[in-house]
C-alpha cells in the first residue's frame, strides 16, 4: 500500500545500499556537491530544494532512441544546445552519434567550444562589430563551426571580418519557414546564395529551415501536413540553388515534434531537435503518430525536485518551488510526476499550491514536477543533479545559464 512517504518521490530517508548507517551534515554535503563527489553518498531526499534533476535511466532512453532513429534513416544528428546548456550533456550527446551542437546564441557556442565540443552550429545570425569579433575567436578555437546569415549586408560583414583574420568561415542561409528570423524560400534564398558564393573568405554550408510553427502542432496527421509543407519549400529551395550550379552540402533543420515526419522527407540531411532529452508538459501534450492525446515517444527525464514547507489547513500544502523554479511561459501550470490530478497552482515567486483532493502530504515530505517547458526551467539553474532511482550519481553544471547573448 502506499503511503504519503512513498506517493510523491521515493526515498525521503537514503536507503542503507546507498549511505549505509552514515549521516552527514550540511557542511559535507556542500562539499560533496561543490566535487561532484555523489555517486554512492547521496540521495535525492539529501539535496537542497527546488533542484534540478535528470533521470539518467529516462534520459539515455531518450538520447539512444534518437541517436538510432537518426542513424537508421541516414540522417545526422545536431541536437540543440538551447535546451540543456550543459557541456557534459552535449558530450554525451556526441559519444551517442550526434555530428556536434546547436548553440542558438553566440554564447551558448562558446561556452560548448570552451569545453571541447566540436560541430558546432550557431542559429541566429551573429550581427554587430562585437559579435562579429567573437564570432572569429570561436571560428579559430573551433573551425568547423557555422554561422547563419539571412542577408547580404550580413553576409558581407562576415566575409569583411574573416578576411581581416585571415580565414574563411563557414555560412549557412537561413530560411524563413517558420514565424520568426529567415529569408524567404525560393528566389530571395537562391539570390543570397549567389552573393554568398562570391565572396572570398565564406565558404557556403547550406541551409537551415527550423519550422517551429509546426512543431507543436497538436495531432500527428496535422503535425506532419505543416512541416511536409514548409520543409518542402526548404527542399525546392535547395534543388532550385543547386539548379544554378551552387553546391548545397547540407539542410538541416527539425524538432522533437517533427523528427520522425522531417526524416523522412528526401533533401533533409541533419536534425537538430532538443527538447527531446528531456520532455515538458508542453510536448506531452501534442499528440502521438498513434493518434493518441499523448506525445509518449521520449520519456520526461527532467524534474523539478521540491519540498513540501506548509500545510496551513487539510486541503492544500505548499512546496518551495513558485515563479523562480519554473518557466512560465505557458498556460498550463507544472505536473506532478507521479499524480498528474493534484493541482498545482503558482503561489508567487518561492513557492507553489498543491491542492490535495484527499491525498495526505505534510510538511517535509517531496514532490517532484514535470516543468511546463524545459528550455527556459533549465536557464534557472545552476546544476543538474543526475539521479538513478533514489540516489544522485552526478552533478553537471550548466555552465551556458544565462547565455543568451
Amino acid at each position: 500500500m502506499q503511503t504519503r512517504r512513498t506517493f510523491l518521490a521515493a526515498g525521503i530517508a537514503a536507503p542503507a545500499v546507498l549511505r549505509g548507517a552514515k549521516s552527514y551534515s550540511w557542511a559535507e554535503i556542500e562539499k560533496m556537491i561543490a566535487r561532484g563527489d555523489v555517486k554512492g553518498k547521496l540521495a535525492k531526499s539529501d539535496l537542497p530544494t527546488p533542484a534540478l534533476l535528470l533521470d539518467m535511466d529516462a534520459f539515455e532512453h531518450n538520447v539512444t532512441r534518437m541517436a538510432t532513429h537518426a542513424r537508421d534513416r541516414k540522417r545526422s544528428l545536431r541536437p540543440h544546445g538551447k535546451t540543456h546548456k550543459c557541456p557534459e550533456i552535449a558530450r554525451r550527446l556526441v559519444q551517442a552519434g550526434a555530428v556536434g551542437a546547436c548553440g542558438a546564441k553566440l554564447s551558448e557556442a562558446e561556452v560548448f567550444g570552451q569545453h571541447g565540443i566540436r560541430g558546432l552550429l550557431v542559429t541566429t545570425s551573429v550581427v554587430g562589430k562585437y559579435k562579429l569579433e567573437r564570432a572569429i575567436r570561436l571560428a579559430k578555437l573551433a573551425p568547423d563551426t557555422m554561422f547563419v546569415t539571412d542577408n547580404t549586408q550580413n553576409a558581407a560583414d562576415l566575409n569583411d571580418a574573416a578576411r581581416a583574420a585571415g580565414l574563411k568561415l563557414n555560412v549557412a542561409i537561413d530560411l524563413l519557414v517558420g514565424n520568426r528570423t529567415g529569408i524567404k524560400t525560393g528566389e530571395p534564398a537562391a539570390a543570397l546564395a549567389e552573393s554568398i558564393a562570391k565572396l572570398s573568405h565564406i565558404r557556403f554550408a547550406g541551409l537551415q529551415a527550423y519550422c517551429g510553427q509546426a512543431s507543436h502542432v497538436k495531432g500527428w496527421e496535422a503535425r506532419r501536413k505543416s512541416s511536409e509543407e514548409w520543409m518542402g519549400k526548404a527542399v525546392e529551395t535547395r534543388r532550385m540553388i543547386e539548379r544554378r550550379g551552387i553546391e548545397v552540402r547540407l539542410l538541416t533543420g527539425g524538432s522533437t515534434g517533427t523528427y520522425n515526419i522531417d526524416s523522412e522527407i528526401d533533401g533533409v540531411d541533419e536534425l537538430q531537435p532538443g527538447s527531446f532529452m528531456f520532455m515538458d508538459v508542453d510536448y506531452n501534450i501534442i499528440g502521438g503518430k498513434d493518434g493518441g492525446e499523448h506525445y509518449g515517444d521520449f520519456q520526461n527525464s527532467l524534474t523539478v525536485y521540491t519540498t513540501v514547507v506548509s500545510k496551513p489547513d487539510d486541503s492544500y500544502v505548499v512546496v518551495d518551488g513558485g515563479l523562480k523554479a519554473f518557466s512560465t511561459d505557458k498556460p498550463f501550470p507544472p505536473r506532478l510526476k507521479e499524480d498528474p490530478a493534484i493541482r498545482y497552482n503558482f503561489g508567487g515567486d518561492e513557492h507553489g499550491k498543491l491542492t490535495l483532493a484527499g491525498k495526505a502530504l505534510s510538511v517535509g515530505d517531496k514532490a517532484e514536477f514535470i516543468a511546463p517547458h524545459c528550455d527556459p526551467t533549465v536557464n534557472l539553474y545552476d546544476r543538474i543533479y543526475c539521479t538513478r532511482g533514489a540516489g544522485v550519481e552526478a552533478v553537471w553544471r550548466i555552465a551556458a545559464r544565462g547565455m543568451s547573448q
